[in-house]
């Protein structure tokens, strides 16, 4: 199995937040992941433990990427002790974990998100979605799996197999005993798609909730009906598929300053300067201010040209528009034209 770590740590990755050890069955395409309150050795062993239990097959090897989390005397005491094969994907060549990093994005992302998770009430919610979508992602959620890939000079031809869930593939590959197959299949006749996919649901919406309370909050909604889930399955696919965990929308360029404005006092001066002088540019005017205070800082010479380059542009498009609004209007026309 392919093994590695995805963080929900939001835009920063400062101080300690929630991470997901996900693993994924190259063969067959099954996918596991667990909640970590921390990174930390000992716990990533524990929580390997309880992927392994509940694996539908026997762990036979381990390839890990190479962080520390992983390489260290922890884990390979684990894989000895269980006499599971432990190796690792090689220096500086990315694609060795292609299949878990995909996985990573198709399953992990596309459920939990992209904010950040601190704390052991957030660790524990999201370790009940992982538990909850395993079961509807394998059994239900068909992937496909490259068949061949041939290249005819700059062009690349990709052949897939027939996409079908991790599920079928595993009783296709003829790899499990009987007693591993007739669990398997025992599993599969207890689960519904529907209920899963709601009970999904709601687990995203506490998910949300405590992303905004940063994990603070005690948050413990109604759980939904299932035929008010099914009922807005008729209407949901005029938005798409809007899950609660999506990444926000862009609200566009901020209207507010995030920094003091270093040009505040002395911008009156400096578009005196400007209209007195329509030839000078940015790096002139901003020696003569240093020649007054040198204590201004020279990092500021970018911002001082862009506050020249968006003043001349009002200026030329005042300038432009004003002439345009009082035209006549037969000449507003043949501009138009």
């Amino acid at each position: 199995m392919r093994w590695t770590w995805w963080r929900t740590c939001g835009k920063s990755v400062a101080g300690s937040h929630v991470h997901s050890l996900v693993l994924t069955d190259i063969a067959s395409g099954w996918t596991e992941a667990a909640a970590l309150v921390v990174r930390e050795q000992t716990l990533i062993t524990v929580k390997a433990d309880e992927v392994r239990a509940r694996l539908p097959f026997a762990m036979l090897g381990l390839d890990v990427d190479n962080d520390s989390a992983f390489i260290n005397e922890t884990l390979v005491n684990f894989c000895a002790d269980r006499a599971i094969e432990l190796t690792r994907s090689r220096a500086y060549k990315k694609n060795d974990q292609a299949w878990i990093e995909q996985k990573n994005g198709s399953v992990v992302r596309r459920l939990v998100g992209y904010g950040r998770l601190e704390g052991e009430a957030s660790a524990a919610v999201l370790d009940e979605l992982h538990r909850k979508a395993r079961l509807y992602v394998n059994f239900f959620l068909p992937c496909f799996k490259l068949k061949s890939k041939t290249r005819h000079g700059s062009k690349v031809t990709k052949k897939y197999e027939r996409p079908v869930t991790p599920y079928e593939r595993l009783l296709a590959s003829k790899g499990l005993t009987e007693v591993q197959d007739e669990a398997l299949r025992a599993v599969f006749a207890t689960l519904d798609p529907v209920q899963l996919l709601s009970e999904i649901r709601v687990i995203q919406h506490r998910l949300t909730q405590l992303e905004v309370s940063n994990g603070n909050a005690k948050v413990d909604p109604p759980e939904q009906e299932v035929s008010k889930f099914v009922a807005s399955l008729s209407t949901s696919w005029k938005a798409g598929e809007v899950r609660p965990t999506h990444r926000k929308p862009n609200a566009g360029p901020r209207p507010w300053r995030t920094r003091v404005d270093p040009f505040e006092q002395t911008w009156p001066m400096i578009e005196q300067w400007l209209n007195d002088e329509s030839d000078a540019n940015a790096k002139q005017i901003f020696a003569r201010l240093q020649q007054i205070d040198p204590a201004i800082p020279a990092n500021q010479l970018r911002t001082l040209q862009r506050r020249v380059r968006e003043w001349r542009t009002a200026i030329a498009r005042r300038l432009v528009l004003g002439a345009f609004d009082n035209a006549a209007p037969e000449n507003k026309e043949k501009v138009i034209s």
